[in-house]
């Protein structure tokens, strides 16, 4: 018995040296790809999700792609590839905003803009086909004819965007319906920095790097490189574009809703401004009791607008706004919608008493949007842009981070020591919900974006000049396959 068992195991083989080796490398290949997941962090946010975060993993032989589709919750997301295999993990407790699952041959997240592949819903709307018409992903921009962009401000992304937000119309009801730009970054501090960038391409000066606490003409006003205005300053010379005034000469219309002028109690009208060379009193710290802030509404920083008969008849109260959506003839191509620093999130009181913060910005998205969202110019070609203006420049959530290989701003003094060798800094990372009848519900993509990516995609939409900094060679709009090839009907 025993020579025949002998006999026997002479008889195996052993898999060739090829076969070997390869299946070696499967198994190594296979563990680090669950090491990976396992460390996973979600180093952006602020507080551990309490809902199971759902992974995805691609298939060996399928590269990563991009390709907006299925419904996915707001707490889940999918990779497109064929047929993955699936594996389900709890987020540990380091781990807070959705993330995606990772390729094992991607970098590793890192806190503040390293690169990470975008991963996207891929199936159809629910009872439909996933190569349904209304599924399909576009190829370039869609037909979008009215942008709306409603800025919060001065806060992180996880508590604007994350599942523990104050804010859960936002995070959790609106989310649903739209796609996150998780990854989406100011380019600047302060608030009115960021607000010129989206305008107008231009970088900040140290006066709007401080909200423009003296509301002076910028100069000496030089050109410079990449169309940038060179000096100190914040009111730029009627000789650098904007995207209000590209809209002009397309013969097409823009609005800034800017709630606390223009209406009933307000001290501050329509286009309202310090005279030249004044002290701005909405940039003093503590703020006063008046809730409107100049330096949250960007347009009064450019002559070529201020000096215009349309600053006054087009930069006025929030109140304004449902009679504008009436019809999408009375629609603005383009509409800016600001509120007032007891409901933009920002934290600390509410001016003159009453809490603000998310919670508050919350309230007021459940009075505007449900409004923007039911109308003509919405539903026929509409986009709707939410995101926050910067994340804070100090305390315990301070982010300077930045991405999309930011410039070093020439009106910025350089950085020396060690800070000279950690890149520009940025305004942090705010992200954006995007809403359109061309955009899939729940469904979060890690690309990065920033502020000028932006400016550089509402430019492409109405077929305009790219300004700026938003002509930079590797600033990128949005990519058309977050978009919906027809729109939802």
């Amino acid at each position: 018995m025993l020579d025949d068992l002998v006999d026997r195991l002479g008889a195996l083989r052993l898999p060739s040296r090829r076969v070997f080796a390869l299946l070696v490398l499967a198994f190594f290949g296979f563990g680090l790809l669950l090491g990976n997941v396992a460390r996973s962090r979600g180093d952006y946010t602020l507080a551990a999700s309490a809902r199971p975060l759902k992974l995805v993993l691609p298939a060996a032989t399928t590269p990563a792609a991009t390709t907006p589709g299925g419904d996915v919750g707001a707490g889940e997301v999918e990779a497109a590839s064929s047929e993955p295999p699936e594996a389900v993990a709890e987020p540990t407790p380091e781990a807070s905003a959705p993330v995606e699952a990772t390729p094992a041959s991607a970098p590793a997240s890192k806190p503040g803009g390293s690169k990470q592949s975008e991963t996207d819903a891929s199936s159809g709307a629910p009872g439909k086909s996933p190569s349904s018409k209304a599924g399909v992903p576009a190829t370039k921009l869609p037909a979008i004819d009215h942008v709306f962009v409603i800025m919060l401000s001065d806060q992180p992304y996880a508590a604007v965007f994350g599942p523990e937000s104050a804010a859960p119309y936002l995070a959790h009801t609106l989310e649903q319906r739209g796609e996150l730009l998780a990854r989406l970054y100011g380019v600047a501090h302060q608030q009115l920095a960021n607000g010129i960038a989206l305008l107008s391409g231009q970088g900040p000066t140290a006066a709007t790097a401080a909200n423009c606490p003296i509301y002076e003409d910028l100069t000496p006003a030089t050109p410079g490189g990449e169309e940038q205005v060179l000096g100190d300053g914040c009111v730029y010379p009627a000789t650098t574009p904007t995207l209000p005034g590209q809209l002009e000469v397309k013969h097409r219309s823009w609005r800034a809703y800017v709630q606390g002028i223009d209406e009933p109690g307000s001290v501050a009208g329509a286009c309202a401004h310090p005279a030249p060379g004044a002290l701005d009193p909405s940039a003093a710290v503590p703020p006063p009791a008046a809730s409107y802030a100049t330096f949250r509404n960007p347009f009064v920083y450019f002559h070529s607008l201020i000096d215009a008969p349309s600053c006054a008849r087009d930069d006025v109260g929030l109140s304004a706004l449902s009679a504008d959506l009436q019809s999408a003839k009375r629609t603005p191509s383009f509409s800016y919608i600001v509120p007032d620093r007891c409901h933009d999130a920002s934290p600390g009181p509410c001016p003159g008493g009453g809490a603000g913060g998310p919670a508050a910005a919350d309230e007021l998205l459940k009075q505007v949007v449900p409004k923007i969202l039911a109308s003509q110019a919405y539903k026929h070609g509409g986009l709707l842009v939410i995101t926050v203006d910067q994340a804070p420049s100090s305390g315990e959530f301070a982010d300077s981070s930045s991405c999309c290989s930011q410039p070093r701003f020439p009106n910025l003094p350089a950085p020396a020591g060690a800070a000279a060798a950690l890149g520009p800094e940025g305004g942090g990372q705010v992200g954006a919900l995007l809403l359109s009848p061309f955009v899939k519900g729940g469904v979060i993509t890690q690309a990065e974006y920033n502020q000028f990516s932006l400016l550089r995609t509402f430019e492409d939409l109405f077929s305009l000049k790219h300004l700026g900094y938003a002509a930079g060679a590797k600033v990128k709009s949005l990519e058309p396959s977050l978009f919906r090839a027809k729109p939802a009907g």
